[in-house]
């Protein structure tokens, strides 16, 4: 039997049988001499040590030992020389109120931004290590609040990650107003003992008072701070790409189906975050996950809403058929020629492609300026540019001109048969424009893969001013990451081998060729939002033409996120990796002079405020508020 004054039986060292790993002795403050019993105070003393104490006196001791450590928490990480948070945007609005937290209510933390989330992991941080057991009222009342909150969104922090130790340090002002924040959060308006702070706290700290505070503090973010800006990668024109990071593990993406499921979104910033959600499910494998979130994303998408709810609704279908059965009918919709028309349609309606179009235009042009005898060879013939095209060749009046125009199609290519049975009826489509403006023409169509390209193979004659035109024509052609032949490569050497006075190259500004799928789906989201955005400004919402060049943009979405080896069969590259290429097969590039951005700018006009003509190191971008959505260049 152990000895009358062994430690676990004496009263006066503060241990407390009734409360469990709960215990007096473990709260902050108080230290543990195994030769020495605490000091106690008189009261205590006079009621016969702790264990005489009333359970609400215990309690409010330890609210008060709680609310000093939160105090020299706080404390010490304002008087850091760099703090970890940014509070000015949080105390923005807080500094011109004269009195308490009244605003309204707000819908919960789904728009905090990461600082305020911090201040408040830290204050329920600390009573980890410093709030005895079980959690008095204030650490289980910001459990509840916080549990009862929606998550946080993930780019939240990986926004603070990207910034890094670029957070200003607080200013004196804003030190001052987190010391007045905390006064409200916590409710002690006075630097008093540890027991007056204890028994201010004890009881209304559960009142209504802190669900206003909590509610205000919600309000304040929410109203004070834009959305947060993700993780991103820059391409060549320095198009910011927002970027989701992968779920961690399939617990985190169970949890949030379920989320899903049970709430779906209200917002077109929810529904954006939800649809992020669903692509680092998909990329992850987890199709339990994404089934659940697109479940809740049809119950709110608009595919005729705004171009924010249209760009949900094309990306959800373009996920929706990846963790679908693969179907063949959507490849050959992709190929097909009612796709054919429809991209020709967003040429001729979109100036983003259009714009681009005629940059090449000019490139040819002033590569055979002087000519009679042009000889173009294209490997996807554009109605709309060839007969921009003529009319420029017509506009120089130059006795004897003749332009010769050779369509190449490859056999071994699924999009051949739309290309095919388009042809004779765009030959005489371009016959009759060029009569009308007095030009000499003449169309032919040439069958042959790549390695087959040869100036005879193709008519070439002495005497004419070659021209190759590869207008969203390369990006259908699959390189190395599909077949070993890598008939992309193949097919410019090809080219140069034929030594043209000039290749024009133009093509979307998008990386969907080898990145993965989250940077796909990324890339492809800031692409073709920016787009949507742009039809806005030349057409109608409920337009035929409009649904026409949607469907041929969904298709393309679809392919580029859906589908993966053969079957992806749109394979688009960013300007840099167009320009290795074309090096490694021999080409230069031929800078497109400020004259030509001229003339592009001239055809936009000043009715369009929104479009974007950059001229960048010779080649040009055409694009939609400073997104940059198609790249023509030259090389010879």
């Amino acid at each position: 039997m152990e000895p009358a004054g062994a430690p676990w039986c004496d009263p006066r060292r503060g241990y407390g049988y009734g409360y469990g790993g709960g215990s007096v002795a473990r709260a902050p403050g108080v230290r543990r001499q195994p030769q020495q019993p605490p000091r106690q105070d008189a009261a205590a003393v006079a009621t016969g040590g702790v264990l005489k104490r009333s359970l609400g006196e215990v309690e409010r001791w330890q609210q008060a030992l709680y609310l000093r450590a939160v105090r020299q928490r706080v404390t010490a990480q304002a008087q850091a020389a760099h703090p970890p948070i940014d509070i000015g945007a949080v105390l923005a609005r807080a500094a011109s109120r004269s009195s308490g937290f009244s605003g309204p209510p707000s819908a919960g933390f789904a728009g905090l931004s990461p600082q305020p989330s911090s201040t408040l992991s830290s204050l329920t941080t600390g009573s980890h290590m410093a709030t005895p057991q079980p959690q008095p009222p204030m650490q289980q009342l910001l459990r509840r609040q916080m549990a009862a909150a929606p998550p946080a969104p993930p780019q939240a922090a990986q926004a603070v990650v990207a910034r890094g130790p670029a957070a200003r340090p607080a200013t004196a002002r804003e030190m001052v107003l987190l010391h007045e924040l905390e006064k409200k959060l916590l409710g002690d308006d006075d630097d008093g003992d540890a027991e007056a702070a204890g028994s201010a706290c004890g009881s209304t700290v559960t009142s209504s008072a802190w669900g206003d505070t909590m509610q205000e503090l919600n309000s304040i973010t929410a109203a004070s701070l834009p959305s947060l800006p993700m993780a991103s990668a820059t391409n060549n024109y320095n198009n910011t790409v927002p970027i989701t990071r992968s779920p961690t593990n399939s617990a985190s993406s169970s949890t949030a189906s379920s989320t899903a499921s049970s709430s779906p979104p209200t917002s077109a910033a929810s529904s954006r975050q939800l649809l992020s959600e669903t692509a680092a499910a998909v990329a992850d494998g987890n199709r339990t996950a994404a089934a659940a979130h697109l479940a809740a994303l049809k119950t709110t998408v608009n595919p005729r809403g705004d171009a924010e709810q249209r760009l949900v609704a094309m990306m959800a279908a373009a996920l929706s058929s990846r963790i679908g059965p693969p179907s063949s009918q959507q490849l050959a919709e992709l190929c097909g020629p009612e796709q054919r028309a429809a991209c020709q349609l967003l040429h001729d309606v979109s100036p983003c492609f259009g714009l681009a179009l005629h940059g090449a235009n000019l490139a040819i042009l002033d590569a055979v300026a002087g000519q009679r005898a042009i000889h173009l060879i294209d490997f996807d013939v554009s109605v709309a540019q060839h007969i921009a095209l003529i009319q420029a060749l017509a506009s120089r009046r130059v006795a004897g001109t003749c332009l010769k125009v050779t369509a190449v199609a490859d056999p071994a290519s699924p999009f051949t048969p739309a290309l095919t049975q388009a042809l004779a009826a765009t030959g005489q489509r371009l016959k009759r424009h060029a009569q009308q403006a007095g030009l000499e023409f003449r169309f032919n169509a040439v069958s042959c893969r790549a390695g087959e390209i040869d100036a005879s193979r193709l008519g070439c004659e002495p005497g004419e001013a070659l021209a190759v035109n590869l207008a969203f024509a390369l990006s259908r052609v699959a390189d190395e990451s599909v077949s070993p032949a890598n008939p992309r490569d193949e097919l410019l050497r090809r080219v140069r081998a034929l030594g043209p006075r000039v290749v024009a190259l133009v093509e979307q500004e998008l990386n969907t060729n080898t990145a993965p799928l989250a940077a796909r789906f990324a890339d492809a989201c800031a692409h073709y939002g920016a787009v949507l955005e742009s039809l806005d400004a030349t057409l109608a919402r409920d337009s035929p033409q409009r649904a026409r060049a949607e469907e041929a943009l969904a298709n393309k979405a679809t392919n580029a996120l859906a589908r993966e080896g053969p079957d992806r069969m749109e394979r688009c590259e960013v300007f840099g990796k167009w320009r290795a290429r074309f090096g490694m097969a021999g080409l230069r590039p031929v800078a497109i002079g400020q004259g030509i951005a001229d003339r592009v700018k001239a055809r936009l006009g000043h009715a369009r405020p929104g479009f974007d003509v950059k001229l960048d190191s010779g080649r040009l971008g055409v694009g939609w508020m400073g997104r940059v959505v198609t790249v023509a260049s030259a090389w010879r």
